[in-house]
């Protein structure tokens, strides 16, 4: 039900980006934060593809939450993160990876509301108006959007990366193949030869 909620918002204004703008490369990824291989992916792979291509400026990425239905915590500390996303992206950054890092512990919790507020006050946003947004609920439209929006471009499982211009890539998959990917990718947009970390490059 999520999924039809939702306003119809483009994927400019929905998700998070971290990059720079003017990366050769763009991707989307959709993922629901209680998905175990989305988790798997946060904490073995994504890691060395934000050094080795956001940080340093060949890839711009987009996080998008997808609710699936399959988790039921899911959209309580989605919106929880959206709630810390609107104060500030730093904050947000720590907050996102505690909910992977500490996945089991809310995805079992009868409360996951109250499990995650005090992981919002370690990270230092404004308590009163997290509060107050997630009373008035008020991100959960964009939550929805987000969702919807999945839908729409045919998302069916998570995690799903789409590298604009490519077909979507499924699953937590090697993170070599990522970097065959994103290498090519960055290439052909720029006539770049060399990968990060590669022979080149030594």
């Amino acid at each position: 039900s999520m999924g039809q909620e939702g306003p119809r918002l483009p994927v400019g204004q929905v998700g998070s980006n971290r990059g720079s703008v003017d990366a050769s490369a763009k991707v989307v990824e959709r993922s629901d934060y209680g998905c175990s291989f989305c988790r798997q992916f946060h904490q073995e792979t994504f890691p060395t593809l934000l050094s080795d291509f956001v940080d340093t400026g060949m890839v711009e990425w987009k996080f998008v939450p997808f609710i699936t239905g399959m988790f039921e915590n899911s959209i309580a500390v989605t919106e929880a993160a959206e709630c810390v996303l609107v104060q500030d992206i730093d904050a947000f950054e720590s907050f996102n990876s505690r909910l992977w890092d500490e996945q089991s512990n809310w995805k079992g919790s009868d409360n996951p509301a109250a499990l995650v507020r005090p992981w919002a006050a370690a990270v230092g946003v404004d308590m009163d108006a997290y509060d107050s947004c997630l009373a008035d609920d008020e991100r959960l439209g964009r939550v929805a959007s987000s969702t919807t929006l999945a839908q729409q471009l045919g998302v069916r499982g998570t995690p799903t990366f789409i590298v604009l211009g490519y077909p979507p890539l499924q699953g937590a998959l090697p993170l070599e193949l990522f970097q065959e990917v994103l290498t090519a990718v960055h290439a052909q947009n720029t006539g770049a030869g060399s990968s990060p970390g590669g022979e080149n490059d030594r």
